[in-house]
């Protein structure tokens, strides 16, 4: 501990004595009844006391510095895939490595599949294995500590992530990686991965690749079969012809019934094969009764128009037959679910009006180009007033408090950034009735002006938009993002509004999606109307889910915003139905569903251990890559390395002299002994 004085003079420290002590003479220079060594110890104490008060009021800086020593840090990181206990039958015990190491090094251990685990593990029941997403987080959690090394222990093997060499070069360490597995091809049949479409049609042909591969199997014959719940519909016989072989085997299946068809690829077994459990893998496909139909008329030529039908098809539910208003003479309208009218003429509206008094669904697009007179007839959902030739560019704003339907908040804020849509110069006014998801903001000013409206009448659903010019949204998207997602989100929300059945359920039900992976949270959601088909989520809603087996699983919603939400967390494999009930009133509701919790095998399309990775991601950090045979080296190497040393930091701390707490206790000690000799002395 040390006095710095910082901005302040040094010179104020004399000057602070001689106070004192002119003080204390002044006091004490003619006391006549005191004996000389009295009256000598009470000038010191209050030259003393006088001095440190007027040092006080200057206020100097202590300054004390501890020297704080940090062991080195050693970080364990075991394997706990199932990678592990599949091709690598010997055991590996890391546990002793920290008594080994003794108390001057810290010792972390931690086990990793996807996600990173405190302590060791021997259960080597992570179903994936994500090595970078472990190296990174231990980077993290050990940030700014002395991290002497890192002690991996892994086949190698990875199906999450990124390659982890990258991730590597993060750790400022030795890494000393323990080479589990095998890098020895054994005799083995994989299949390795299996590209398909989730859905198809009824009725309809579709395409499945499988990328199969055999080891040590040459001269063998590979059996490949394909059975769709529990049924075979395809087999085939490949020949083996390398001692490593690998084949994309295209096959062709038909959806023949609908909803959720569980398909199993399968390859025979070889004599001495290594493991089975490679061999198979499910796939599910969600087969759908047929595409909604979607009829889009046109007088003339325009970019839009295959904007317009690329970003509806993205959805496969949806298909587009494009058609000049002239040419509809071979069609049969009532073929389809739904119309889309763009920029029509009079004289086409004139043509289109059985198509305008039927029930079906239509999309009105106007623009510069359109006959705005037919097409305020045509519909009452937007009003518009011009009176010139001119035209007006208008950005879309979306409404916040549009509810017929949702898009994405990522969609929304790309959709207020496109550049504007071209309309015709006038006022624009939704009827009373209508409900608009986008508004006009011409140049800086936000209007009232609609630029995308729905309305729903007499059990007939419509929708207009008051401009042209998509397609550059999509050039301006892409651009951006590098991608088309929020015009296609756009297009196929607005269909799918457009199409949906006029007699809305009351109560829905809905899963996320139809097919969770082993040890994904099942996600549900649930919608209730009133009689005014508002949203209402006042009732409680129960769900139970029933597996093949016969076993029940019950839950209770949760309700969000105007909603419902159910996480059920984990379900073991297998199909379930499901029945959601709830009530208003006296009026009961119920919504049947179906999900499946299909098997991940991924850690076991790999058998073959990848020691090179390991190897690499070692020689670039200076740290070696051991066998498990050599793990008694391990300790060696770690003390023997001289880059892994204690390291000592020094801890500087500056306070105000009147914060130190022992400065008063003996300035009040003095005052306190000074007072008691003068009290013995007869002088107070």
């Amino acid at each position: 501990m040390s006095l710095t004085w910082g901005t302040v003079s040094g010179w104020w420290a004399p000057a602070c004595m001689i106070l004192g002590l002119l003080y204390a003479w002044l006091m004490y220079r003619k006391p006549v009844q005191l004996v000389k060594g009295v009256r000598y110890a009470l000038f010191a104490f209050r030259a003393f006391v006088v001095s440190f008060l007027a040092l006080l009021l200057v206020s100097p800086m202590v300054k004390s510095t501890k020297y704080l020593p940090q062991k080195p840090v050693v970080l364990i990181a075991q394997d706990n895939s199932q990678s592990i206990k599949l091709f690598d039958k010997s055991r590996l015990s890391l546990s002793a490595l920290k008594k080994e190491l003794g108390d001057s090094y810290e010792v972390h251990e931690f086990n990793f599949d996807k996600d990173l685990h405190d302590s060791l593990s021997n259960k080597y029941d992570g179903r994936q294995t994500d090595i970078s997403s472990a190296l990174h987080q231990l980077n993290e959690r050990f940030v700014n500590r002395n991290i002497g090394a890192l002690v991996l222990a892994t086949d190698g093997l990875y199906n999450l992530g990124t390659d982890p060499q990258y991730e590597a070069r993060n750790i400022k360490t030795s890494i000393y990686a323990i080479a589990l597995g095998d890098t020895v091809p054994r005799r083995d049949l994989v299949i390795s991965n299996v590209n398909y479409n989730k859905t198809a049609f009824l009725g309809n042909d579709f395409e499945v690749e499988i990328l199969a591969e055999a080891y040590q199997s040459k001269g063998e014959q590979m059996r490949l079969s394909i059975t769709q719940d529990g049924r075979q519909v395809h087999a085939q016989n490949i020949a083996i012809n390398l001692a490593a072989f690998k084949k994309v085997i295209p096959v062709k299946l038909n959806a023949d019934k609908k909803g959720i068809r569980k398909f199993t690829i399968s390859l025979a077994p070889v004599k001495n094969e290594l493991s089975v459990q490679n061999n198979t893998e499910n796939i599910y496909i969600d087969v759908l009764d047929a595409r909604q139909k979607i009829l889009l008329l046109y007088d003339g030529p325009h970019p839009d128009l295959a904007v317009i039908k690329q970003g509806i098809e993205s959805n496969k539910n949806f298909e587009v037959k494009t058609s000049l208003v002239s040419d509809i003479g071979p069609l049969k309208l009532a073929d389809y679910n739904m119309a889309i009218l763009y920029q029509l003429s009079a004289d086409s509206y004139s043509k289109l009006q059985p198509l305008l008094q039927s029930k079906t669904p239509v999309w009105y697009i106007a623009g510069t180009q359109a006959n705005l007179s037919a097409f305020n007839s045509a519909q009452k959902t937007v009003k518009v007033t011009s009176n010139s030739q001119e035209i007006q560019e208008a950005f879309a704003q979306p409404v916040s408090t549009f509810s017929a339907f949702t898009l994405t908040d990522s969609t929304k804020n790309k959709i207020s950034k496109l550049p504007p849509l071209v309309a015709a110069f006038g006022s624009y006014a939704a009827s009373g009735t209508a409900s608009t998801l986008l508004k006009q903001k011409i140049g800086n000013v936000e209007t009232a002006y609609p630029l995308l409206a729905f309305s729903d009448e007499g059990g007939r659903k419509s929708a207009v938009l008051t401009g042209e010019g998509i397609w550059r949204w999509q050039l301006a998207e892409y651009r951006e993002h590098g991608n088309h997602h929020a015009v296609e989100e756009l297009l196929s929300q607005t269909v799918q509004y457009l199409t949906a059945n006029a007699n809305r359920q009351r109560f829905r039900v809905y899963a996320s999606k139809n097919v969770f992976d082993e040890g994904e949270n099942l996600l549900l959601n649930a919608e209730l109307y009133n009689d005014a088909l508002e949203l209402i989520n006042t009732p409680d809603v129960k769900i139970n889910l029933k597996s093949q087996s016969g076993k029940n699983y019950s839950f209770l919603f949760t309700r969000s915003g105007q909603s419902y939400q159910l996480n059920a967390g984990t379900l073991p494999i297998g199909e379930y139905t499901y029945q959601a009930t709830t009530s208003i009133g006296k009026q009961a509701f119920t919504a049947n569903g179906q999900i499946t919790v299909k098997q991940l095998n991924l850690e076991a399309r790999q058998s073959t251990a990848n020691h090179q990775l390991l190897r690499g991601m070692a020689a670039q950090s200076g740290g070696k890559m051991l066998l498990p045979s050599q793990l008694t080296q391990l300790a060696s190497l770690i003390r023997k390395n001289e880059n892994i040393k204690t390291v000592v930091y020094e801890d500087k701390h500056y306070s105000d002299l009147i914060d130190v707490k022992w400065v008063f206790i003996l300035i009040l000690l003095l005052l306190s002994a000074e007072w008691f000799l003068r009290k013995r002395e007869g002088e107070v």
